[in-house]
């Protein structure tokens, strides 16, 4: 179980870029198991992915997916703040290539 996480967690290190460190928690509460992530890295808030099940493998599954589905979306949200800062910059003939361009 142990290694799973760590595997999991890697893997989101990896796609999600200067990743601090993280936490994984694995909790009984009666006939409810319970498995939570939470992700530090810089510039962005803490990334919580939790899952409950009656067992612990698919309860680490439901987190591992969910905690891959929060990676997704945060890159994809920079991604197209990057594409949408890049169009302006261009709009206003901002970019690099037309202030070398002027000077030269």
């Amino acid at each position: 179980m142990q290694r799973r996480a760590e595997l999991a967690v890697e893997q989101a290190a990896k796609r999600l870029s200067r990743a601090v460190d993280a936490m994984v928690r694995i909790e009984q509460d009666g006939p409810v198991k319970r498995v939570e992530i939470v992700l530090h890295a810089p510039r962005n808030r803490d990334i919580v992915a939790r899952g409950e099940a009656k067992f612990y493998g698919p309860a680490m599954t439901i987190a591992v997916d969910r905690l891959s589905a929060q990676v997704r979306k945060l890159r994809e949200l920079k991604a197209s703040g990057r594409k949408r800062r890049a169009a302006s910059a261009r709009k206003a003939g901002t970019g690099a290539r037309t202030t070398a361009g002027a000077q030269g």
